[in-house]
């Protein structure tokens, strides 16, 4: 089976700093995966490289079975993408963020209506549909930029801190619509979080980077039994990264705490 993500010594630095280091890993076609860290551990880094926004200092990597540095634009056309930071437009409906997708996306006219009203049933949008999303709450825009990303129906979707700043409530819903387009989509998943909970729940496996390098890879379950007896994936987090959740959460620079910040703000 060819890995739907899989790259070899992917290297990316800045200067005298090394983000990611080496990177070995493959995604299984189908598979909802999670990239787990403290900030400045490379995960945002590896995401940009692997939709083709940073390009690698050195290594290879694929997507989709495109490779990123030769074959960009049928990765980018394989990919849905949905930063932490806001990338819908509070300024218009639901239904016309999603027909500016389906333009930038070179969906045909003929598609455009039909994909529409599938990803606003998909995301139980349909009776927002025509609201402006400066009125929608955090789970509701959430959930609009998921039906954006998934309009073109993409083999790989990237997730990015899928639940930053929302209320328990509407983190589980956004859960629900990430296991559905597992089952139902048989979409490939990567994902970006600092919730063990979420990680636990939603992956299959997890990957621990640390200091750009991959530190740890296997199952919650396995990687909570590396940790000790009766651990559980918050431990084994400071287990192979030698910190605490929250020191990792608050750490890096800041501009990643401002980012995080101001994300949760704007969707609060």
């Amino acid at each position: 089976m060819v890995a739907a993500i899989a790259t070899r010594q992917l290297t990316r630095r800045f200067d005298a700093v090394t983000a990611v280091d080496c990177l070995d890993l493959d995604v299984q076609p189908g598979e909802v995966f999670g990239l787990l860290g403290p900030n400045g551990a490379g995960k945002t880094t590896t995401i940009k490289m692997l939709i083709t926004l940073l390009p690698p200092t050195s290594g290879q990597a694929s997507v989709a079975g495109h490779d990123i540095s030769r074959e960009s634009r049928l990765v980018r056309r394989s990919i849905g993408y949905v930063p932490q930071l806001l990338s819908s437009d509070g300024a218009l409906t639901a239904r016309e963020n999603l027909m500016t997708s389906a333009r930038l996306y070179h969906l045909a006219p003929s598609e455009r209506g039909e994909r529409i009203e599938e990803a606003l049933a998909f995301t139980g949008l349909e009776s927002a549909a025509d609201r402006l999303v400066r009125t929608f709450s955090g789970g509701m825009i959430r959930r609009l930029e998921i039906a954006q990303a998934m309009l073109h129906k993409p083999e790989v979707l990237f997730l990015d801190e899928p639940t930053v700043g929302l209320d328990p409530i509407a983190r589980r819903t956004v859960w629900g619509h990430i296991r559905e387009l597992r089952e139902s989509e048989g979409t490939t998943i990567l994902l970006t979080t600092h919730y063990m909970d979420e990680a636990a729940e939603l992956c299959g496996r997890v990957g621990i980077m640390h200091l750009g390098k991959l530190v740890a890879l296997g199952t919650p379950a396995e990687l909570a039994a590396q940790a000790g007896a009766g651990k559980d994936l918050d431990d084994a987090f400071s287990y192979f990264t030698g910190a605490a959740l929250d020191e990792g959460e608050q750490g890096g620079q800041y501009r990643d705490v401002a980012r995080t910040r101001r994300t949760a703000r704007r969707l609060g």
